[in-house]
């Protein structure tokens, strides 16, 4: 408490320790007290005049950096309350640190409105296993001809899609304008859409997190950066799969250099006999350009789910969190999520308590009743799938980690 106080009344009284001693002590006080007032209002007067003058699109930023106040930042650990933020302020390829300089960075600049979106394109902008970035709608593109991208004409732009969709959920059914006003889904926001996603490391954190906890699939993915890092990085410093003190906090192995280590040694990272496999072939696709960040961004939703059920330890349900969650796809719908069949028997009317007991995979709801059900809310269903999980208050943070 004391620094506190001690750091307020120095920023209150900053010409107090450049006083001279006069003949008369409280004369000296009070003038010094009258000319930090008014340099203290020809500072606030200078920065107004500064923000007068920037353009509109620059007055988020540079407010910040002109403000003396701290900048907040949201918590590192969701709950079930604030899940839905966790998909645009966790960056899985950066530290603690890293994350924190990444956010101040967001907060102090506005996302992109303009950027064009369709319902059945991956949303996300996507990081290449070797740094670059790509989108599936460049702007301009819906003024480009469909065939000549190859792509369905964009309907909406990062600016606009949470609104035209939560508009038309509630138009299809208005019981969900409620829940839609308690809970805004930051997943689709222009917030959420600024996010870069590195799809190839969230792809291998999914095969590392399977049937472990989150602490668990923290400790073995260090471990697993650290190991590659040492390999590939050791420049005489590092030894027995040993990363070096100086490690990159964005590093994470290339496809290629998983691809050079042995199922053996992958192991000792911590990652059982199948995941090292699972996340070996993940690289060899990757390393062939048989699955790649373009791939992923043109690939219509049938195409995805193809493509990526056919690498082994990737499932139907693992691959729908990825297009959802990750590639920010508007129009999936998970029925072998027993969230979402719990939340649609709610919204139904039905006493989940009593399904509870129930035994089979749908439980709760059958499989052709929530496909009727989610039906009417297309080209939405990923943001109809995100309210049935609240209907409930599942927590969804293990799938935005």
């Amino acid at each position: 408490m004391a620094l506190r106080r001690s750091a307020r009344l120095s920023a209150v009284l900053p010409l107090q320790a450049t006083i001279q001693p006069s003949s008369n002590p409280t004369n000296g006080v009070t003038k010094a007290r009258k000319q930090s007032r008014k340099e203290s209002k020809k500072q606030t007067e200078k920065k107004t005049q500064t923000l007068n003058s920037l353009p509109q699109r620059s007055l988020i930023k540079d407010a910040n950096l002109l403000s003396s106040a701290p900048t907040l930042s949201p918590t590192s650990t969701p709950t079930a309350a604030s899940a839905d933020n966790s998909a645009y302020w966790d960056n899985q390829s950066t530290s603690n640190n890293a994350k924190s300089k990444s956010q101040n960075n967001r907060l102090q600049t506005p996302p992109p409105l303009d950027r064009p979106v369709e319902p059945h394109r991956t949303n996300a902008t996507l990081l290449t296993p070797h740094g670059s970035s790509l989108v599936a709608y460049p702007l301009g593109a819906e003024n480009i001809s469909p065939s000549k991208t190859g792509l369905p004409r964009p309907t909406a732009t990062t600016g606009t899609l949470l609104e035209q969709a939560t508009a038309h959920l509630i138009a299809t059914d208005p019981r969900l304008e409620p829940l839609i006003k308690a809970h805004r889904c930051a997943l689709f926001t222009p917030e959420g859409l600024a996010e870069r996603i590195d799809p190839f490391q969230s792809l291998v954190s999914t095969i590392i997190g399977q049937q472990v906890s989150g602490a668990a699939a923290r400790s073995i993915k260090e471990k697993f950066v650290a190991l590659l890092y040492g390999l590939n990085h050791a420049d005489g410093n590092g030894s027995n799969g040993t990363a070096v003190g100086g490690r990159d906090e964005d590093y994470f192995p290339t496809p290629e250099e998983i691809g050079r280590c042995d199922i053996a040694t992958l192991r000792t990272a911590g990652l059982s006999q199948r995941k090292a496999e699972y996340i070996q072939g993940l690289a060899e696709k990757f390393a062939s350009g048989e699955l790649s960040a373009r791939m992923l961004l043109d690939a219509s939703d049938e195409e995805l789910l193809e493509k990526l059920t056919a690498v082994r330890g990737l499932g139907r349900w693992s691959v729908e969190m990825f297009a959802c969650f990750t590639l920010k796809r508007i129009d999936v719908f998970s029925t072998g999520d027993l969230g979402v069949q719990r939340g649609c028997a709610a919204f139904l009317g039905r006493d989940v308590g009593k399904l509870k007991a129930k035994g089979g995979k749908f439980k709760y709801i059958s499989e052709k009743d929530m496909l009727e059900l989610a039906a009417k809310f297309a080209p939405y269903r990923s943001l109809f799938m995100w309210y049935m999980w609240r209907v409930v208050d599942v927590d969804i943070a293990v799938m935005t980690d």
